[in-house]
């Protein structure tokens, strides 16, 4: 797995096949799963998706997982999600709710499991996922009230069965 530099077209791979399945986190593609109810449309990149004529696989680990929208937000109290997939840290509830402090930890790695599965069944390549998401993290994910180096639970778990992950915007 090569973690690709953020969304930017001419980084975007020449090898893609038309009717080549890759997997879209939700949430770039307008549909509303982030944990605040909202999207993060990246129009540049569905553009460019639709001219490649892929086949998008939508997924949202946290909402796979079994998590609402909208949900509390959750991140690893430090670390990333590799250190998460290695059992060093939990993914905890932050922020103000009566649910801060619980874990969410098994919601995250099952919507990474879920998503590996997906990428596998399906010969799944590439990934384009949320930057700075504690699931979806390319370079950088929330944990400990800021963010920390490093893929999200779901990226790193696709980095690891060998899907090359690309950030879907700053």
């Amino acid at each position: 797995m090569t973690r690709m530099t953020l969304f930017d077209s001419s980084t975007f791979p020449a090898d893609l096949k038309p009717g080549e399945p890759v997997l879209v986190s939700s949430c770039l593609l307008g549909e509303v799963t982030t944990w605040d109810g909202k999207h993060d449309l990246v129009p540049e990149l569905v553009e460019q998706l639709e001219k490649a004529k892929v086949e998008v696989i939508s997924v949202c680990p946290e909402v796979m997982g079994g998590l609402p929208i909208p949900r509390p937000p959750a991140e690893p109290p430090k670390g990333n999600g590799f250190d998460v997939l290695d059992g060093k840290t939990p993914v905890l509830v932050v922020g103000d709710s009566s649910e801060a402090g619980s874990d969410a930890t098994a919601a995250f790695l099952s919507g990474a499991s879920q998503v590996v599965e997906i990428a596998k069944a399906r010969g799944v390549r590439y990934a384009w996922m949320n930057e700075r998401s504690p699931s979806c993290g390319v370079f950088k994910t929330h944990s400990g009230g800021g963010l920390a180096d490093g893929p999200g639970v779901a990226s790193a778990a696709l980095e690891r069965a060998g899907v090359t992950v690309f950030p879907g915007q700053a």
